[in-house]
C-alpha cells in the first residue's frame, strides 16, 4: 500500500511539473506574439506599413 501511494504521489508530482512547463512555454509564446504586434503597430504608426 505504501508503495502504491509513493508511485501515485510521484506520478502526480511529475504531471504537475509538466503542466507548469507547458503553461510557462505558452506564456512565452503569447508574449512573443504580443511583442510582434506591438512592433507592427509602431511601424504603422511611423508610416512604414
Amino acid at each position: 500500500m505504501k508503495r502504491l501511494m509513493a508511485v501515485m504521489l510521484l506520478a502526480m508530482f511529475s504531471m504537475g511539473l509538466t503542466a507548469c512547463n507547458t503553461v510557462a512555454g505558452a506564456g512565452k509564446d503569447v508574449q512573443k506574439v504580443g511583442e510582434k504586434v506591438e512592433d507592427k503597430a509602431q511601424d504603422c504608426k511611423d508610416g512604414k506599413c
